[in-house]
């Protein structure tokens, strides 16, 4: 059975006196930089000179500098910009900095498990993930809670990098939640089959499918969006409240019985064999290969997606109707 670490697991003094450069300032970046300064480390934030990000950690009481000269600074360098830019910006900006006995941090595994960045051997390399958005990071530190997180150490040169992971854990707060030890290749696969095959392309292709469905068959779009698409916030807020127990005790009888009987007909062998299709392209390497070329050739085939998408019927119904909603309107 998994082990769970806690606050009493982990000592923040392993970082007194280190400097902490976090490069990039996004969702995450902004969210870890804050929590770490608020638990008394020393924090500077590694961003493009003058852009929107600089502005807005120097607003947030931070030390800002350029990328080089946060890694220079730094001695734990955590890499919080897009995984397809990490490698560039680490052999351009970071590689030239990272001398003996720094360590250089991850909250995703994909450029170090499909080898986009390898680090010279006397340099710890870990992960720590939170299992949430930045924001959530953020948020939850300040109510004096947290969100749980992944630690994985691929490469311990001091000896104690594992005492520095759970250290940054806490400085992020996620050890008042709980932290779970796993490996950079167990995080990185897993984390692309579950995006993959269920939460951001099973689901949507999932309830794309479903208006379609209704949609051919002449009902009305409107309605068909309500049944496929906004009661879905429902079922998974209950589902990630209390599990699929939860869920199936507070909806009707009819729909307990329609959902058990019905759904394993729609998720059948067909789509697990193409489950583990999606899960062997994960773990031969050969979606990371066909990311990272999309990603050099300046994404042709994702924005290409991205336009059908946003020119989906579905698109259009569910804008107009979530204007009758002002609850869901968000800053």
């Amino acid at each position: 059975m998994v082990k769970i670490f806690y606050d009493k697991d982990a000592d923040l003094d392993v970082l007194k006196d280190k400097t902490i450069a976090v490069i990039g300032y996004g969702s995450q970046g902004g969210g870890q930089a804050q929590n770490l300064h608020d638990s008394g480390l020393d924090v500077v934030v590694g961003v493009r000179e003058g852009g929107e990000s600089w502005n807005q950690a120097k607003n947030d009481g931070l030390a800002v500098m350029t990328v080089a000269e946060a890694a220079k600074k730094g001695d734990l360098i955590q890499m919080l910009v897009p995984d397809e830019i990490q490698s560039a910006v680490y052999y351009s900006e970071i590689a030239p900095h990272m001398s003996e006995g720094k360590t250089l941090c991850f909250s995703h595994g994909f450029n170090i498990h499909y080898n986009q960045i390898v680090p010279p051997k006397d340099v710890n390399v870990i992960m720590v993930a939170p299992k949430g958005p930045g924001f959530l990071v953020r948020r939850t530190y300040t109510e004096g809670i947290g969100v749980p997180a992944l630690l994985a150490i691929y490469q311990d040169a001091s000896g104690n990098a594992r005492d520095i992971g759970m250290a940054y854990a806490k400085g992020i707060g996620a050890t008042r939640a709980g932290v779970l030890e796993t490996t950079f290749r167990e995080e990185t696969e897993t984390d692309l089959f579950g995006e993959q095959v269920d939460l951001c392309g099973g689901a949507t292709a999932l309830m794309k499918a479903s208006f379609e469905t209704l949609v051919a068959a002449g009902y009305q779009p409107e309605i068909a969006y309500f049944e496929t698409f906004h009661e879905m916030k429902l079922i998974i807020d209950l589902i990630h409240e209390g599990g699929l127990s939860k869920m199936w005790y507070y909806v009707s009888n009819t729909a307990e019985y329609g959902g058990l009987t019905v759904g394993p007909k729609v998720i059948n062998e067909q789509s697990r064999q193409a489950m583990k299709e999606a899960l062997r392209r994960i773990q031969s390497g050969e979606f990371a290969k066909e990311f990272v070329l999309e990603s050099r050739a300046n994404r042709p085939v994702l924005n290409a997606l991205e336009r059908q998408e946003n020119e989906h019927q579905v698109e259009k119904v569910g804008k107009e109707l979530r204007a009758m909603m002002p609850w869901l309107k968000k800053d």
